[in-house]
């Protein structure tokens, strides 16, 4: 098992380690609950260090993005992040992931910790000789700084102007005396930053973010609050929500899937699933009672079953049981009635739109 450079800081600080992605991470600290609100309502701080980071560099270098990936990498400039996926040929999801452009003809593409030495295979398979393409996951440490207190606390430590930064975008700056990428993205539907910079650095790093954000209640947050944090606002995990057994259509990223941009991996399968209609759709639901829905429970319709949760969780901000699942498209309409079977319990729930907190 690998760990991050915060591994340490995380004993230290109490977090309860647990093996994630190949790496010895912290699943929670002060407990699932606090950590999911004081993000909601403060500022907290995850450790994604364990995300992989590959660099793609030379004038074929947005060919290349563009035939393995499902949204139109011509649209970003210099700046700006962009949400995407790549399918193997059946259409299956190899992994989502975030392309950043550096500079012209020079991206960063950002990857899951579960399946960075696939992803790599995979793109390395199909990488022309003309592109320079590393990987530097090893190398590079990342948090995300996330909360409405986050620009306040992150403010502190730079001359860029964080505030002026839209969404998805990003700049290439100075922080606490270090020389990074601040992005303004995130994974909990929060105000927030993710920030790239060399390993060693990191404690350095850490430790000026907690001085800046002692006054706003900063903590650190585990993968726990991480996950609840991001299936109230709908957000897919692969492994769970969308894997090679998914197509982007049927998982709920149609809109990422930019099918008139030109050739690219999959392209027929999915056009083909876009025009037909998919037969599954991944939805989100919300139950009447208290119970908490896990992945792989089943969906039962008229007594049938006729999908299956692949995330569930209790909702600290809504106080309700929420999950998420692939449905028969003939019931995966909003407003659908369902029942989920929770360990041998049917529990009545309703289809809705997603996200469940609506920000």
């Amino acid at each position: 098992m690998k760990r991050t450079p915060f591994f340490d800081i995380h004993q230290k600080a109490g977090g309860k380690i647990v093996p994630f992605g190949g790496y010895e991470m912290p699943v929670q600290y002060a407990g699932i609950m606090e950590e999911h609100k004081t993000v909601r309502n403060a500022v907290g701080v995850f450790d994604v260090s364990h995300m992989g980071e590959f660099f793609a560099a030379g004038a074929q270098a947005l060919p290349f993005l563009q035939k393995i990936t499902v949204n139109d990498v011509s649209k970003l400039t210099p700046g700006k992040a962009q949400y995407s996926a790549m399918c193997y040929e059946d259409g299956g999801i190899v992994d989502d992931l975030l392309i950043y452009m550096l500079a012209e003809n020079s991206y960063m593409i950002v990857v899951n910790a579960s399946n960075i030495d696939k992803d790599w295979e995979w793109m390395k398979k199909h990488c022309p000789s003309e592109v320079t393409f590393e990987n530097k996951s090893d190398g590079t440490a990342l948090l995300a700084v996330q909360g409405p207190k986050s620009l306040l606390t992150m403010q502190k430590l730079t001359s860029a102007d964080l505030s002026s930064i839209p969404y998805y975008h990003f700049v290439q700056g100075n922080l606490a005396g270090i020389d990074m990428i601040i992005s303004r993205t995130g994974y909990t539907g929060e105000l927030g930053f993710e920030i790239y910079f060399d390993v060693r650095h990191g404690e350095k790093i850490w430790n000026a973010i907690f001085d800046a954000g002692k006054e706003f209640g900063i903590a650190p947050i585990g993968l726990g609050a991480r996950d609840t944090l991001r299936l109230e606002m709908g957000y897919c995990l692969y492994g769970n929500d969308i894997d090679q057994t998914t197509n982007p259509i049927e998982g709920g990223l149609g809109w990422i899937t930019k099918l008139a941009k030109g050739e690219f991996i999959a392209k027929p399968v999915l056009e083909r699933t876009k025009a037909d209609g998919p037969k599954r759709k991944l939805v989100g639901m919300m139950l009447h009672e208290k119970a908490v829905p896990r992945h792989g429970y089943p969906l039962m319709a008229s007594g049938a079953n006729v999908g299956v949760v692949t995330s569930g969780t209790f909702s600290p901000t809504l106080e309700k049981g929420i999950a998420m699942g692939y449905v028969n498209a003939a019931h995966a309409s909003i407003g659908s009635k369902i029942q989920i079977d929770v360990r041998g319990k049917f529990i009545d729930a309703t289809i809705v739109a997603l996200p469940f907190l609506k920000k």
